[in-house]
């Protein structure tokens, strides 16, 4: 089989592998309520404020102020929770020794990696779902700006997209799934809170700032103001192939090390 057959049948096996665990289901319960109670709790705030908000000449749309408080928050939650999502995709197959018999198999590495990527992306797609479905909810009520919608969907997409990819490395290196999991949140963080480096006393950056250009959440945050930039969807997806292909270099290491 080629690259890509290959590359499909292991990504529906890693995604039938994952809709068969509980962990993964509870995870898709407990974050989608989660969500849930902070679109609420956006939509509350909204109510409280918008007979403030009519006095002002130039108002804020609805959009702006549900659709990117809530999704910045999103963010947040799948920071925390992808790395237990991606912590047994290889860490668990090393611990129980069927990792070797995987690569042993006339399969390329590029394949078993890309495979369990885009698996684990299938499943992810069930929870971006439910989350872009809330704000697109407020249809049946109130116009909302579909375009500012759009790039925070994108934003929130390429995010996790980024943070599947982390985890994926992460679980490489090691054969504990808890190791795993905790090494790709600190990562994660790392990238999260580099955007703080550099900040201006007025919230701004000062325009020699390196290390917030390196920061998930710097460019995520561009997107959710519905500025898309071919710079910040880049930044994204360097990082997604940087961390694939150490996925890939670590097991090719593995494999001649055996």
């Amino acid at each position: 089989m080629n690259l890509v057959g290959n590359t499909w049948v292991i990504a529906k096996r890693e995604f039938r592998g994952l809709i068969n665990t509980p962990l993964a289901w509870t995870i898709l319960s407990l974050v989608g309520a989660l969500l849930a109670w902070l679109f609420l709790l956006q939509l509350d705030q909204y109510e409280v404020y918008r007979s403030q908000l009519l006095n002002l000449s130039n108002p804020p749309g609805v959009t702006q102020l549900l659709v990117t408080p809530f999704f910045s928050s999103a963010g947040m939650i799948l920071m925390l929770v992808l790395p237990m999502l991606t912590m047994r995709s290889f860490a668990e197959q090393q611990r129980d020794h069927t990792l070797t018999l995987l690569m042993s198999a006339p399969i390329s590495l590029t394949s078993i990696v890309l495979g369990k990527f885009l698996g684990i992306c299938g499943f992810l797609a069930l929870l971006l779902t439910l989350l872009i479905s809330m704000p697109l909810s407020l249809l049946v009520a109130t116009p909302l700006d579909i375009g500012l919608l759009a790039s925070a969907a994108t934003g929130i997409t390429m995010l996790a997209a980024s943070f599947t990819a982390v985890g994926l490395w992460t679980s490489s290196l090691t054969r504990h799934p808890a190791v795993a999991a905790i090494t790709g949140l600190g990562l994660l963080l790392l990238l999260w809170f580099l955007s703080a480096a550099g900040k201006n006393s007025d919230g701004g950056y000062s325009a020699d700032a390196l290390l917030p250009l390196l920061s998930t959440r710097y460019h995520f945050q561009k997107l959710l103001s519905g500025w898309v930039s071919s710079t910040d969807i880049a930044y994204f997806l360097i990082l997604i192939t940087l961390m694939l292909g150490l996925t890939v270099l670590r097991l090719h290491n593995q494999r001649y090390q055996r």
